[in-house]
């Protein structure tokens, strides 16, 4: 089961863990991403392309359930304005076994942060500012090419 969503809605992880542990599961991973306030950011602004961005979601779910055992993979993902401290990304994953879980978990994750396509805008005061790919970022991803 892949479940992909991507909403101005807040996250409710409680619900999303249900769901992940209602396939009967022996493992399950996940991962809460949060915006952060460093260097003085008020709100950050998530852009998307309705239907591309869910099929890039899909795509991803779809290669981490052929690459891994799974039971099921969730990702939950905002659009809109958010301040620190609220929920921005849920990733789950369910599996048989608590490694493949977490192997898949963290390849989502990693591969979410530069294959999805988001366009991020962090407010600062009265100034705002559009944010790049980060190195570390890309150095993540690609670390999941190499086999590992």
């Amino acid at each position: 089961m892949i479940r992909v969503s991507i909403d101005s809605a807040p996250i409710e992880v409680a619900i999303e863990l249900a769901a992940l542990e209602e396939r009967g599961a022996g493992g399950l991973a996940t991962f809460t991403g949060v915006v952060r306030g460093d260097d003085g950011v008020t709100a950050l602004e998530l852009e998307h392309y309705p239907g591309m961005t869910e099929q890039a979601l899909i795509a991803l779910a779809e290669t981490a359930c052929a690459r891994w055992s799974l039971l099921a993979v969730t990702m939950v993902h905002r659009v809109g304005v958010m301040v620190p401290g609220d929920r921005i990304v849920f990733v789950g994953t369910a599996a048989q076994h608590r490694r493949e879980a977490l192997d898949a978990c963290g390849f989502l994750i990693d591969r979410l942060k530069t294959d999805a396509p988001f366009w991020k805008r962090e407010q600062l005061g009265d100034a705002a500012r559009w944010v790049d790919a980060r190195a570390r970022d890309v150095d993540a991803a690609t670390r999941w090419e190499a086999g590992q």
